[in-house]
């Protein structure tokens, strides 16, 4: 405790808590239509593939928007981006109340959801602004738990739904996003350190380096798998074990709150571990579960239980690969950071469709949990052979920081 106190008070921790709050709201709405899901695919009558399609261009369009409002940010500072966002989010909200009539409305409605998606860049750069050095990497990571939005809304949002209405509830997060939007004005200052203008350039830089490129692919698998699959399980469960529209949210609920409690763990024990053993034992881990996953599709119980592991590994996981950036980039941290997390979110876009194919092509969603099992031993592969030049370079054995 006493650590933590001290943590606190050699930044602004009401800065601190009112990023986390944001974050958290913004990953509440972004992935609204996923916790609607079994709802709104009632109401459209939507094919398996369309539901997909449904799930993914949240994701999709979220990542391809924390670019521009990283570049928004360096501008008119990060607490007026923050405000402008939340802003843009009640608009998209009041539109998904009173313009959402058909599934063409709906789709539309997922790009406007991204807008919450974009939060990720900003948020962590002012949480972590006015702390020291020494406590930026915690400082991140208590942000980064606001993920636990994504549980609030799988756990919220079908009850209202069924107690309202699913269009009704766009209309109550319209109203809700006013609390962090409050406590941002109020209680949260721009952080003191200088954000210098950068070029384009030096934004992108790290994409003309394989390590970032590595980097990125690591995290479409930990964090685009966490983003995809929270908002797909409620129509999983759905589907395919007929639970009730609340029990699926519910179930989604257990999963997604592992994995936004467990990213902090991850970075905690990657700074005494190591990351590049951290992600090691998440990949593989992941890609175990998932496998099993898709051969316990009788099996609620087993199911859950597999899920829930399977979202502890992917949380620690980010944590993990976040410990690893400011190593590699230690006066870029922000820039690669912000562009890690637009590639990794794009990689969550591609699970709901992936695994909506599977239901409609091959008759079970089975292959879907296949195909990203691969994947994860892929990233597993090219991790360990990655490695040996990283831990030569710029880390310790494991991955974890160098001694002055």
């Amino acid at each position: 405790m006493n650590f933590f106190r001290t943590f606190l008070k050699s930044g602004h921790s009401p800065t601190l808590f009112a990023a986390f709050l944001y974050f958290a709201f913004s990953c509440c709405i972004w992935v609204l239509n996923g916790a609607m899901a079994p709802f709104i695919s009632e109401t459209f009558n939507l094919s398996p593939a369309q539901k997909g399609l449904m799930l993914s261009v949240p994701i999709i369009a979220g990542a391809l928007m924390r670019f521009p409002l990283g570049l928004l940010s360096q501008y008119i500072g990060r607490k007026n981006a923050t405000l402008v966002e939340m802003g843009l989010i009640a608009v998209a909200m009041l539109f998904g109340f009173f313009f959402v009539k058909s599934f063409n409305d709906l789709l539309a409605m997922g790009v406007l959801l991204g807008i919450a998606g974009a939060s990720f860049g900003v948020a962590l750069s002012l949480g972590s602004g006015s702390f020291p050095a020494r406590h930026k990497g915690l400082a991140m990571g208590l942000v980064g738990a606001g993920n636990v939005g994504t549980a609030v809304s799988v756990l919220i949002a079908p009850p209202l739904a069924q107690a309202f209405g699913w269009v009704t509830v766009y209309g109550i997060a319209a109203v809700a996003i006013s609390i962090p939007m409050v406590v941002m004005i109020v209680f949260a200052r721009e952080p003191d350190d200088l954000d210098k203008h950068a070029s384009f350039k030096q934004h992108i830089a790290c994409l003309y380096e394989k390590d970032g490129w590595a980097f990125s692919l690591i995290y479409a698998v930990t964090f685009g798998g966490f983003i995809g699959l929270a908002t797909f399980l409620p129509t999983y469960y759905y589907d395919q074990f007929s639970v009730s529209k609340v029990q699926a949210g519910q179930l989604t609920m257990l999963a997604a709150f592992m994995g936004a409690a467990l990213r902090v763990f991850g970075g905690w024990i990657s700074d005494r571990w190591g990351g590049i053993n951290t992600l090691s034992v998440v990949l593989v881990t992941v890609a175990v579960t998932l496998t099993l996953c898709g051969l316990a599709g009788t099996s609620l119980v087993a199911t859950t239980l597999l899920v829930m592991l399977c979202f502890a590994a992917l949380g620690a996981g980010n944590g993990a690969l976040f410990q690893l950036v400011p190593l590699r980039w230690p006066l870029a941290t922000a820039v690669a950071g912000s562009m890690i997390g637009e590639i990794g979110a794009l990689g969550g876009g591609l699970v709901p469709s992936a695994m909506g194919l599977s239901k409609q092509y091959g008759g079970t969603y089975a292959w879907g949990f296949f195909l990203f099992a691969v994947l994860a031993l892929a990233m597993l592969v090219m991790l360990r052979v990655m490695q040996m030049r990283w831990t030569r370079t710029w880390a310790e054995k494991g991955g974890r920081a160098r001694t002055a």
